[in-house]
């Protein structure tokens, strides 16, 4: 009987320090399906380059007067947090909603306003038609995104904040912005990427 428990003990020992994954959301554990977009810098980037790293996600648009600032805010004070935490294989992807309007010298202007940590990229995306994105957010992050209406240029699209694994496999969501009792969790963010980039070299 001591035998039988001390061996079932030392499993679930092995089993907890051999962890560094964070469990995927019940609605969530697809992998990304392919994509190619452009950066701020006028760069080639594609689901191929996420391979071997973490990465942070959102929906943002530089015409946003509402949500996106301060999600912005948000995810640039992480990135800081991040660097201060000496984390490696982590990086953010910022997706345009309205990509006919933030073009690559509008995303680099847009990002001049902000002050990442210099260690962490981040890739504000575009160079693909609106109604592509339309799909891949609702396919792949589960997400809606709509065109403004009577006249107003404010498209409507989730403030989530997505984990992805080196794998490309969405893991699961964070409150992007604060909102009512949902609030913006840094430790959060950083305790899961720590987890989730502990064997990453």
């Amino acid at each position: 009987m001591f035998r039988s428990t001390l061996l079932i003990a030392l499993v679930l020992l092995l089993a907890a320090c051999g962890s560094n994954k964070v469990e995927p959301m019940s609605y969530y554990g697809n992998t990304l399906e392919e994509f190619e977009a452009v950066n701020q810098h006028n760069e080639t980037f594609t689901s191929e380059n996420m391979e071997g790293r973490v990465w942070l996600a959102n929906l943002i648009f530089t015409q946003c007067i509402t949500v996106c600032p301060p999600m912005t805010q948000n995810m640039t004070e992480l990135t800081q947090d991040l660097e201060k935490a000496d984390l490696e294989n982590v990086g953010v992807l910022s997706f345009s909603v309205d990509p006919d309007t933030d073009t690559p010298e509008v995303l680099s202007e847009y990002m001049s306003w902000y002050s990442p940590g210099e260690s962490i990229e981040w890739h504000l995306l575009t160079g693909y038609e609106f109604e592509y994105m339309r799909d891949y957010a609702l396919n792949n992050f589960k997400s809606i995104i709509k065109l403004p209406q009577d006249g107003s240029n404010q498209v409507l699209h989730g403030t989530a904040i997505y984990l992805i694994d080196e794998n490309g496999t969405l893991i699961k969501d964070y409150t992007g912005v604060d909102a009512g009792d949902n609030k913006f969790e840094t430790e959060e963010i950083i305790k899961d990427v720590k987890m989730m980039t502990g064997n990453l070299k």
